[in-house]
């Protein structure tokens, strides 16, 4: 599997992938988890994501209480000023970071508050959770994102 492809780009594509996920999603889920874990494992065995780092470039992490209290501690700073230093909310009432690139991504691509990252961004892009039927909506968009999942979802795609 060559999962260094680019993004889905194209509407076409998009739709068509859509399409054929969410067919996925009508089978056995327990089956759908292994083919994404699978898929998952291999991709990340042959990449490294600071070669990318497209995720901490044109999108913001959901910020959870625990992690701004986390990253404030960190900064030295009260989560106040943490809020109003990096934060704004979103249309779902949501905090996330006011600007993109990520104020933490250094030019190496590599983050500098890394131990102590939102639980968002510890997790992405979540193509080795429980449950993907659950998430294949926010899988699809993250095949704008990161060129791993958009080749995770054209290999399933294609296997199925």
């Amino acid at each position: 599997m060559d999962v260094l492809q680019e993004l889905v780009t194209d509407k076409k594509e998009y739709d068509e992938l859509n399409r054929s996920l969410k067919k996925l999603k009508s089978g056995n889920t327990k089956d759908l988890d292994k083919k994404f874990h699978q898929l998952h494992d291999e991709a990340f065995d042959r990449i490294d994501c600071l070669d990318c780092a497209n995720c901490c470039k044109t999108t913001s992490p959901i910020f959870r209480d625990v992690d701004i209290a986390r990253l404030s501690k960190h900064l030295k700073m009260k989560p106040g000023v943490f809020i109003d230093t990096y934060m704004r909310l979103d249309n779902d009432g949501d905090y996330i970071l006011k600007q993109s690139p990520c104020f933490f991504l250094g030019e190496d691509n590599k983050c500098s508050v890394y131990d102590h990252r939102p639980l968002a961004c510890r997790e992405y892009p979540h193509t080795n959770r429980k449950k993907m039927y659950q998430i294949l909506n926010l899988t699809m968009k993250n095949t704008q994102v990161c060129p791993a999942v958009a080749g995770i979802v054209r290999e399933l795609i294609k296997s199925s």
